[in-house]
């Protein structure tokens, strides 16, 4: 198993997309393992609830996201086989125990079977590596085609390396996961390949990201989260973005996160 370090990982990923080797990169950030572990998770504007706790969180209404496991449960089964799914070049990112509690950092590892060179950070394109995803991943995808995958609130119009987007809309892992047959078909009756796939739709992402890379493998599929919000008219409230476009002193970008 190869040695994991924050910088090394993003390197690898920045390797493969400029020698053109199709991959999928897929986040299971905090909201996915709450999920997993079948925990009501709610999203709304400004705050967050887990199970029957509710706290501050920093997200707003094109954020909001709603799993309720009696009525869900069928979501969090297509999640858990994404999440365990294995194949060469899928890749996973995991909440680390830096950020997580080290409990559910162990369960996470447990589910998926055991740590292995498929599991990286959640936070992998962001935090200290933000820098590194702004100056050398993102110049990468204007040599290439990419399709966007995200919010109908997100405006793309500052991003003209995007050849064909698909949008979705609140609670999309639920409400819109008929949007990954059509972006099948699309693939399908157009021949798409070595196209990047640019994900910002929580865990839709995850879903379709695993949908798509188990049929077409010949594509790179990349969740990037909030990483373009602030090129696209989209909520910037997440710190790393907050302390690197707006200079205010958060200490987010010098977060190295350790596995």
């Amino acid at each position: 198993m190869r040695n994991k370090t924050f910088q090394g990982d993003i390197n690898l990923f920045k390797d493969k997309l400029n020698n053109k080797e199709n991959f999928a990169f897929t986040r299971y950030s905090d909201g996915e393992l709450y999920i997993l572990k079948g925990l009501e998770l709610k999203l709304s504007n400004g705050t967050i609830q887990i199970g029957d706790k509710e706290q501050y969180g920093p997200y707003q209404s094109q954020e909001f996201k709603h799993f309720d496991p009696k009525i869900h449960n069928e979501f969090r089964d297509k999640l858990i086989e994404a999440f365990q799914f294995k194949s060469e070049n899928y890749f996973k990112g995991i909440s680390c125990r830096c950020c997580m509690p080290e409990e559910d950092f162990k369960y996470q590892l447990e589910l998926h079977g055991g740590d292995d060179d498929s599991l990286t950070w959640s936070n992998l394109f962001v935090n200290a590596n933000y820098y590194k995803f702004v100056f050398e991943i993102l110049p990468i995808f204007y040599s290439r085609k990419v399709v966007f995958v995200g919010h109908h609130d997100a405006d793309i119009s500052k991003l003209p390396y995007v050849v064909k987007d698909f949008r979705v809309g609140y609670n999309a892992m639920i409400n819109d996961y008929n949007v990954i047959n059509e972006m099948k078909e699309w693939i399908k009756q157009n021949d798409i390949k070595d196209h990047i796939f640019l994900f910002s739709a929580s865990t839709f992402s995850n879903l379709a990201i695993y949908e798509l890379f188990k049929e077409f493998k010949n594509n790179t599929y990349l969740d990037i989260g909030t990483c373009l919000t602030p090129m696209m008219n989209m909520p910037t409230e997440r710190h790393y973005i907050q302390e690197f476009w707006y200079g205010i002193p958060l200490r987010d970008l010098k977060k190295v996160c350790i596995w």
